[in-house]
């Protein structure tokens, strides 16, 4: 979700009110992503890996012992679907079957842009987030159900 709405919808630099909406959404304990994503961001230099290195524990959780078993669930389930081994592999190798194996444990809501793929050829998290029960929306429907407000002033 992060990188997408740094790259499409929300840049850092012109519209920090999301940032800035999810930084408070996390205190209130609303919003919350895992090391895995920390991760994966930190891979690129840039403002967003900038962003992900000032927010300090508790915005990026560590797995915990209740997301283990889960994570083999995740993995059971994509071993037992019609994707090809390399999605699989791929799939399991990223931070997206962390991302539904924390949501699993807590019985979370996965945020994400992508949308379902027939493909065999790469797991996709919403299809996923079906095939096991986790409720899945996009960064807009949850934008919208939590009433975010990002209203431009008028300049003095």
């Amino acid at each position: 979700m992060f990188i997408r709405a740094k790259n499409l919808y929300y840049g850092l630099d012109f519209c920090p009110a999301f940032w800035d909406w999810l930084v408070d959404a996390n205190i209130t304990g609303k919003v919350f992503s895992i090391e895995e994503v920390y991760d994966e961001l930190l891979k690129t230099e840039d403002e967003l890996s900038e962003w992900a290195r000032a927010r300090t524990e508790g915005f990026f959780l560590a797995p915990d012992a209740t997301v283990l078993p889960k994570l083999a669930e995740v993995g059971n389930w994509a071993f037992n679907q019609s994707y090809t081994y390399s999605a699989v592999e791929n799939f399991l190798q990223v931070a997206d079957c962390h991302i539904i194996a924390r949501a699993l444990s807590g019985e979370h809501t996965v945020v994400t842009h992508e949308i379902p793929s027939a493909s065999i050829h790469r797991v996709k998290i919403p299809d996923a987030c079906v095939g096991l029960g986790v409720k899945c929306v996009t960064p807009f429907e949850m934008l919208r159900s939590e009433r975010a407000r990002f209203v431009l002033r008028a300049a003095l």
